[in-house]
């Protein structure tokens, strides 16, 4: 009788502990990684078909994209250059969960293979260091 008495007692705590837990679990998730999506699309709104042969002076035409998964708000600047140039340098400030779709036209004035179109994205205040970068291969006649 005093080791079924125990039993119970010990299977009463267990339940109520397993109880405890699955409410904590509830009220309270993991955050999860905390990150930020950045990427680009073609002209059509798709990740291909990009803009990858043009002609001295030809427009280009893509889009980029930013997610914002870092838990909080975000200030980050895009900055889109090939060759030295500039093209785009903009801050954006995105709200938790929030998404910018930035439509972007460039055009290359220099034949060449293989020219680098670089989209970098720095999370503010750091401005060294780019957090997230992505990179276009164009060959321009």
């Amino acid at each position: 009788m005093k080791i079924d008495r125990m039993v119970s007692y010990i299977l009463i705590v267990v339940i109520v502990v397993a109880l405890a837990s699955v409410i904590y679990i509830i009220i309270s998730p993991s955050s999860g990684e905390k990150f930020t999506e950045f990427y680009i699309l073609g002209p059509d709104g798709k990740a291909g078909n990009y803009p990858t042969n043009l002609t001295v002076g030809e427009n280009g035409t893509v889009t980029v994209g930013i997610v914002n998964h870092e838990g909080t708000s975000v200030s980050y600047e895009l900055v889109m250059r090939s060759n030295n140039v500039i093209f785009k340098n903009k801050t954006y400030k995105l709200k938790n969960k929030e998404k910018k779709e930035i439509p972007l036209t460039f055009q290359l004035n220099q034949s060449g293979t293989r020219q680098n179109l670089e989209f970098l994205l720095y999370k503010l205040p750091n401005t060294q260091q780019p957090y997230r970068s992505l990179n276009l291969l164009i060959n321009v006649n």
